[in-house]
């Protein structure tokens, strides 16, 4: 959103995590409150992998061992640094991409 104005955060959820179904984008950041209402709703989503870091080992885990697309964060609850740095560890992690991670990303994904 690009004002101050209260909006409901699973439209905002649907419509950016529409971009990474679609192929328009690898990966999304949300961002709510708390991380938490945004992550749900984008977890709802067919193919969405979304996950709430408040630090940076989180956010490093999730892309090697889940692949997650989606980063979700608390603008309430986290500095704009911690966010800055959650958000470069989080981008610049690849996926393992081992048989073991795979193989447990693909029964995430057979959830849908």
């Amino acid at each position: 959103c690009y004002t101050k104005d209260s909006v409901d955060y699973p439209k905002i959820a649907a419509e950016t995590c529409e971009k990474v179904q679609g192929g328009q984008a690898e990966r999304a950041l949300l961002i709510c409150g708390t991380g938490i209402g945004i992550s749900i709703a984008a977890n709802k989503m067919r193919g969405i992998r979304c996950a709430v870091c408040s630090e940076e080992y989180s956010a490093r885990l999730t892309r090697k061992h889940n692949d997650s697309n989606v980063l979700a964060m608390g603008a309430r609850t986290l500095g704009s640094e911690l966010s800055k740095s959650i958000l470069e560890v989080w981008m610049n992690t690849p996926f393992d991409g081992d048989e073991k991670t795979v193989r447990r990303v693909e029964q995430i994904n057979a959830l849908d």
